[in-house]
């Protein structure tokens, strides 16, 4: 990567101006913003989950402000068509000519930051229209591919109490999403500050503080934070203890349809340097993987029926595995 070293320090020391900027708006939820700026750090999309009224969305638009790049959102209906998402084709004439001719007019997903404000809200024929642009970064219609402009990054919302008219994400759309974030209720001291900040004539005003080329090196520079050989083995063995079978953790064997795949290790090791490098640090130690192991994970295993029926979540999973697997192959087949 070709940074000098003054060059380098500049731009880590907008990371977190970033946070101040958008604390100006987001009122705690130091979690959530952190994991929602490592998807991004990674180059990853994310989906947030969270009953209404805890400002996912206004997380989002907040976090466009802050960055000086085009933002979208779209509101999923039931009633929306993929053409909504990606564009049409428009009959057009040639008045010199008076040649008629079809011209693709691209779609609101031409952005680089989308909010899919409740994705789970619309048809699953119209959430498959995100998979290639998700995955490849690219959209083809007609035939014809058009690349999407770098950095593109996905934030998905989704309220997890609400079951009428609602289509949930089928597991092969979850797995795009580098991380699946949940969003709890704001603690007191929180939550006053909330509502006198909220219920005022104060208005925020959020800088821009990150461009396109300081997020694309930002991504370039998150790949060459170091890990420790003996850390990418315990991802694999933490990965691999997910899948009923090659574990040894009985509770897997007992609760778990269907473990994660390769993806979520690869995941974890991205998610776990990007999170190294928000903190100013630029090698993973055990903590990064641990932190980020909720997240990575909660959308790529699949509960049993009697999971489900007890009321076990993946999150109760993954910490039984944290707990079980130790950093040396020694617990694990």
């Amino acid at each position: 990567m070709m940074l000098n070293e003054n060059m380098l320090q500049q731009l880590l020391q907008k990371l977190p101006v970033l946070r101040q900027e958008i604390k100006k708006v987001i009122v705690g939820q130091e979690t959530v913003l952190d994991e929602v700026l490592v998807a991004m750090l990674a180059g990853g999309h994310c989906l947030l989950e969270g009953v209404p009224g805890l400002a996912k969305t206004l997380l989002v638009r907040t976090l466009a402000q802050a960055l000086d790049l085009p933002f979208r959102r779209i509101q999923f209906t039931p009633d929306l068509m993929p053409t909504d998402i990606i564009g049409t084709e428009v009959l057009e004439e040639d008045h010199a000519t008076g040649k008629r001719f079809f011209k693709f007019n691209k779609g609101p997903l031409f952005a680089n930051i989308i909010l899919a404000d409740e994705i789970n809200r619309t048809p699953p024929k119209t959430q498959s229209a995100l998979l290639e642009a998700m995955q490849e970064f690219e959209v083809t219609y007609a035939g014809q591919t058009y690349p999407l402009d770098r950095p593109f990054f996905i934030l998905a919302t989704q309220n997890p109490i609400e079951q009428s008219g609602t289509y949930p994400l089928p597991e092969a759309q979850l797995d795009r999403f580098l991380l699946y974030i949940r969003i709890g209720y704001p603690g007191e001291q929180e939550e006053t500050a909330i509502l006198a900040g909220t219920t005022g004539t104060g208005k925020a005003n959020i800088q821009p503080v990150l461009n396109a080329t300081d997020i694309i090196q930002l991504q370039q520079l998150v790949r060459e934070v170091a890990i420790d050989p003996e850390l990418i083995g315990y991802v694999s063995r933490l990965v691999r203890a997910t899948r009923p079978l090659t574990t040894t953790i009985e509770a897997v064997k007992e609760l778990v349809r269907w473990g994660a795949g390769p993806r979520a290790g690869q995941a974890l090791i991205l998610t776990a340097k990007a999170f190294a490098l928000l903190n100013g640090r630029f090698a993973v130690n055990m903590e990064d993987i641990r932190t980020m192991a909720l997240p990575v994970l909660r959308h790529r295993v699949l509960m049993s029926f009697k999971a489900e029926a007890e009321g076990v979540q993946p999150d109760d999973v993954t910490n039984i595995l944290l707990k079980n697997i130790t950093r040396t192959a020694t617990s694990i087949a």
